[in-house]
């Protein structure tokens, strides 16, 4: 009589790489994080921007996961808006204009929820010899694709401050999201109890696609 073990953990599809039409859904304080660069440690207050892919890959295989989602791909930014702050530059590139002297001093990241862009992604090896998919850089939608129509968006829009936190947006969240969170001190003074247990909930069709944030040729 056998006895068989089986791996049955799935494996993680990347977001291709190439050029992507994606919707951001997602802007989530990660609080103040510890990062080691060049053998410095230094704590920076980090947020992570979330958008969901719309298209398909070059075989035609529609870029959505095994429950017929669109797939998602995140990049965390240092929350800083110095002249040579990465979280700056991509906005801009978004934007596709420069600041006025007013939103050089201050921007409400609210206004991206919704919009469209162009990402273009790449795949790069890591330290742990897996590959990730990247966002190098975020454009705005070519004239000649708002013009064909935008797609429905799928996610509800997400917005999660630690400075007035939604918990039960909060409570929707992978495991993986909350320990980082709750590594920060922000979350830490909140004196809140942590819920590991908690089951992450699926999302939510959106009932607007955030068609209308693209009427003019600057996105926000």
């Amino acid at each position: 009589m056998s006895f068989f073990v089986e791996n049955k953990s799935k494996e993680f599809i990347l977001v291709p790489p190439g050029s992507h039409l994606a919707r951001c859904y997602r802007i989530i304080d990660l609080g103040t994080q510890q990062s080691e660069y060049m053998g410095e440690t230094k704590f920076l207050r980090k947020i992570m921007i979330g958008w969901e892919i719309h298209g398909e890959a070059e075989d035609g295989t529609p870029l959505t996961t095994e429950r017929g989602e669109p797939m998602a791909i995140f990049k965390n930014y240092t929350l800083s808006w110095g002249d040579k702050a990465t979280l700056r530059k991509d906005l801009q590139s978004w934007r596709g204009k420069p600041w006025t002297d007013q939103e050089a001093n201050r921007f409400d990241l609210k206004t991206v929820l919704g919009v469209w862009c162009m990402l273009s992604v790449i795949h790069r090896p890591g330290k742990n010899g897996k590959t990730y998919a990247n966002v190098e850089t975020v454009s705005p939608v070519p004239a000649m694709i708002r013009q064909h129509g935008l797609p429905e968006g799928f996610n509800e829009l997400q917005l999660f401050r630690l400075a007035e936190p939604d918990w039960e947006l909060y409570e929707t969240f992978g495991k993986g999201l909350k320990a980082k969170i709750e590594l920060s001190p922000e979350y830490r003074a909140l004196g809140r109890p942590d819920y590991d247990d908690e089951p992450a909930k699926p999302s939510k069709p959106s009932s607007n696609g955030g068609v209308g944030d693209m009427d003019d040729d600057i996105p926000f």
